[in-house]
């Protein structure tokens, strides 16, 4: 070590100096040995007493100075604990730090360079020559003259202070390999190498309520310090060797109570161990090295047992009764974290799984439909309520569906499923877009009643969904939203932009002032893309809403008809979203084929007693242009001719008879005024009342009612 005094006693190194020697414990290097000052005769013992060292050397205390090169000039590290680190006067400062933490400190050293505000407490590991690392809490502080650059001062950390500042750190993820990834950072101021390995059952967030010794399946969740390992030895997401998960479950589970083990050196490791491949999965290197074994436990009866917990340090520097005991009590403290990352691990997987269930799986022959869903990241709050859906509707139409449950979680996922599925509910029933939203708008606000809803400490009020419905005939949509974001829709000549849509409150929303919710009906010819989406995939910090959909009508308008549309919507999401995210990342992209001209007809016809010859003669034409075989035109001319007659008997006005070829099936359309729902009654195919209902039903594959602002339609398809 290199300690040179400074004639100015104002410095901060002066002062941090001049504190050291209330910090650094009576009887000198000898009775504030650390570990690497150990003495061999030691080895064989299991443990050290507490009383081999004064407990004064747990917090000491020492200084660096750097000039504005940030290369060390001055230096007073000369308490025992800081025994083996290299500061060397005129070398880099950033050569005591770990390589992945050299980039962070180095940009706070000139922070406080630049800024002349100090940087306190950071927690940080220090190399030693020997290869192993000293935990320490460092502080960065400007000289008193700027020209003389910064003091840094260096306090090893006190087991007590240690044991308070991992129980803060572990635990501010959610995700349970950084929490066990946070745990093993923690461990490793006890030795030079820590491991975490949970139980696989607790990796994959399930959860575990007994371990049967001899078939436990162990995964390494952390490793630290991250460096070059030995071939076969197991490094993060790795499986275990049975034989060695087997030997480790029965090492915490002795008397069938979990306990924490010690095996003091090399030879008693090899003989616990026994194979050389268990030897090469877990002893980190080829040293003697010792390890101190400590149980992830629940409380409980019985409790039960997460994962293992390994410290390996040089045999030559044996684990002392209090060191082991502040490595349970560490263990015992932050274990809880690492149930709540399975639990919340295994919670986003089921809400995951329920997101990618209802993702649309193709679209058909009038329209293109791909979509990504990105969930948030695993730390985050949990996977939202996001919901994206396509489906073709029986008459031939496609449903468009996106929507965003307020909240996240299983709560969330909950509403989400019963919204999606009573939506396609309804309108596979044929209801329109703007009736469907009034349903969910019911359906939110009785699931949110005080029994339901608020009792369970969640709250749906003011969730959005958009639904649009495309006709490929008519190569119109007719959408309607309840407070979601408008979908933005590029033409086929490549103009993009928002649809210009009424607001109106989320669904759920008592308190704002009530108004039926309106439909929007726009024409979207073949060629046009349509791009609905959550607000997750827009939202940006640094932009207004505006014009983060302006970004996405931008992404969206450089997609090329002749493009593959899923490999399109992951471009668009790419170039939108970050890969970590708080909130779920939903688009649905929707090309519009429609179906050619030729392949539809349409007729307008008074409703009088000749309209269904009329309809008859229109379609047996067509059918003979189509060449239809004659089965099929016969099952068609009469289905035709039923439809119209029920619809001359019960309804006013005009008449329309459409006839739509579309892929193995013709679907026959007869819409008239009436708002009347036919039913089919239980009468034979004899009795008056019912009995073209009865023939619709032997003659098609299947037959449906939707409702229109002027009447309703009744279709029926045909296999052909």
């Amino acid at each position: 070590m290199h300690s040179t005094p400074s004639p100015s006693s104002s410095s901060p190194f002066e002062l941090v100096s001049g504190a050291l020697g209330r910090y650094i414990p009576s009887g000198g290097a000898a009775a504030a040995a650390g570990p690497a000052d150990a003495q061999d005769d030691r080895t064989t013992s299991r443990r050290v007493p507490d009383n081999a060292a004064p407990s004064r050397q747990d917090q000491i205390l020492g200084a660096v100075n750097l000039d504005r090169d940030l290369r060390i000039s001055r230096c007073n590290l000369d308490a025992p604990v800081f025994a083996g680190l290299d500061a060397v006067v005129g070398s880099p400062f950033v050569d005591l730090l770990p390589p992945g933490d050299v980039p962070t400190v180095t940009r706070r050293l000139r922070q406080v360079l630049e800024t002349g505000e100090a940087h306190v407490a950071r927690i940080q590991r220090l190399h030693r020559g020997d290869g192993s690392e000293l935990v320490v809490s460092l502080s960065i502080l400007p000289a008193a003259v700027p020209q003389e650059g910064l003091t840094v001062s260096v306090i090893a950390m006190a087991k007590r202070l240690h044991l308070y500042a991992a129980e803060t750190a572990i635990g501010t993820s959610l995700d349970i390999g950084e929490t066990a990834q946070s745990l093993a950072e923690s461990l490793l101021a006890w030795g030079d190498v820590a491991a975490v390995d949970l139980d696989f059952a607790v990796w994959t967030g399930e959860g575990v309520t007994e371990q049967a010794q001899g078939r436990i399946r162990l995964r390494r969740a952390a490793l630290v310090p991250d460096r070059a390992w030995p071939e076969g030895y197991v490094t993060p997401g790795d499986d275990l060797p049975s034989d060695a998960s087997r030997l480790l479950a029965q090492a915490v589970r002795r008397d069938d109570a979990p306990q924490a083990i010690v095996i003091p050196d090399r030879e008693a490791v090899e003989r616990v161990l026994g194979s050389p491949r268990v030897l090469r999965a877990l002893v980190p290197g080829d040293r003697s090295a010792g390890v101190a074994c400590i149980p992830l436990v629940l409380d409980g009866a019985p409790p039960v047992v997460l994962g293992v917990a390994e410290v390996w340090r040089r045999a030559d520097s044996p684990f002392r009764d209090s060191e082991l005991f502040d490595l349970q009590e560490l263990v015992a403290r932050t274990v809880h974290h690492v149930d709540l990352a399975r639990q919340h691990q295994r919670e986003h997987k089921q809400v995951l799984a329920l997101q990618r269930r209802l993702l649309p799986r193709t679209g058909g022959d009038t329209i293109e439909i791909a979509s990504v869903y990105q969930p948030a990241t695993p730390d985050s709050a949990g996977v939202g309520g996001d919901w994206v859906n396509s489906f073709p509707l029986p008459d031939g139409r496609t449903a468009l569906v996106v929507g965003d449950v307020v909240g996240h979680g299983l709560g969330a996922a909950a509403t989400m499923g019963q919204l999606s599925m009573e939506a396609r509910a309804l309108l596979s029933a044929g209801l329109a877009p703007d009736e469907v939203l009034e349903h969910l708008d019911e359906t939110v606000s009785l699931l949110d009643d005080a029994e339901s809803g608020l009792a369970a400490g969640y709250s749906a009020l003011g969730s959005t969904c958009c639904i649009g419905l495309y006709d490929p005939v008519s190569h119109h949509v007719a959408l309607s939203s309840a407070g979601h974001l408008p979908p933005v829709l590029v033409s086929p000549d490549g103009h993009a932009g928002p649809l210009a849509l009424h607001p109106h409150p989320g669904l759920g929303t008592e308190f704002a002032l009530r108004e039926p919710f309106r439909v929007h009906t726009f024409a979207a010819p073949p060629g046009s893309l349509l791009a609905l989406y959550t607000d997750g995939l827009v939202e940006d910090p640094a932009l207004s809403i505006d014009e983060g959909i302006g970004r996405l009508a931008d992404a969206v308008s450089t997609v090329h008809p002749w493009d593959a549309l899923q490999q399109a919507a992951r471009h668009v999401v790419s170039a939108l979203a970050p890969v970590h995210q708080r909130d779920d990342v939903t688009l649905l992209l929707a090309r519009m084929i429609g179906y050619r001209k030729g392949d539809t007809a349409t007729w307008r016809l008074p409703a009088r007693d000749d309209a269904p010859a009329r309809a008859r003669a229109q379609v047996s034409a067509l059918l003979r242009q189509w060449r239809t075989r004659d089965d099929t035109r016969d099952n068609a001319l009469l289905l035709i001719s039923e439809l119209v007659t029920n619809a001359v008997r019960f309804a006013t006005g005009p008449i329309t008879v459409r006839l739509i070829r579309a892929g193995h099936g013709l679907l026959c359309e007869v819409g008239d005024t009436g708002n009347g729902r036919p039913r089919l009654s239980r009468g034979g195919l004899l009795d008056d009342g019912g009995r073209g209902l009865h023939i619709v039903h032997r003659l098609t594959t299947r037959w449906g009612v939707r409702w229109t602002d002027t009447g309703k339609v009744v279709w029926a398809e045909v296999a052909r």
